[in-house]
């Protein structure tokens, strides 16, 4: 359940980037989602709901659990529609997919859309740096991306993109065993999906 709890917090930090953007001083408390739909059960799935439109995918159709499974080296991996947030004050709306094993979560992918925001992605980038101490820059992942750890023991890798003139983030959540090498595969993947 860390990896849900990251999940939020993360979108707090994502709810500070249009105020770092517009000079504003807020703390990642600051700004909480509005609203927060339950995480259903990690039922067996692999696939997910249809895609909308260009950039409008749902997470789970992005990044498939067979490429979680590779990536960690377990079997057995499932993906699940994890929560969604939506914050009206910097238009950021969150939709994330929850990856288990046996029950137990073993990582998420979220994808937060920037609608009627005009943040650029290295403005993301250099406000997520600013809330997390430990970022490191990582190469060749969407127009920017950094790796993290927290204090909650998770690791994040986060990408920022522009998909159809909206920005957007996309990143990924799973235990601090996962290195950056390993996580910047499944995020590249997502970035190039979406």
């Amino acid at each position: 359940m860390r990896i849900s709890r990251a999940i939020v917090l993360f979108a707090a930090v994502i709810a500070t980037l249009s105020a770092c953007s517009s000079g504003d001083e807020k703390s990642d408390n600051a700004a909480k989602p509005t609203s927060q739909a339950p995480a259903p059960s990690a039922a067996p799935s692999s696939s997910a709901a249809p895609a909308g439109g260009a950039g409008s995918k749902e997470p789970c159709a992005l990044l498939s659990a067979e490429a979680v499974a590779k990536a960690i080296s377990i079997q057995g991996v499932t993906s699940a529609p994890g929560p969604v947030q939506d914050n009206a004050a910097n238009g950021g709306k969150v939709k994330s997919c929850v990856y288990s094993v046996g029950g137990k979560e073993v990582g998420a992918l979220a994808v937060t859309r920037f609608e009627g925001n005009k943040i650029k992605p290295a403005e993301m980038i250099a406000a997520l740096k600013k809330a997390k101490a430990n970022a490191k820059d990582v190469a060749g992942v969407g127009d920017g991306a950094i790796y993290y750890t927290d204090q909650n023991k998770t690791a994040t890798l986060a990408a920022a993109e522009l998909v159809d003139n909206v920005p957007a983030l996309v990143n990924y959540t799973g235990p601090t065993k996962m290195t950056q090498e390993m996580m910047a595969p499944l995020v590249k993947a997502a970035v190039d999906a979406n």
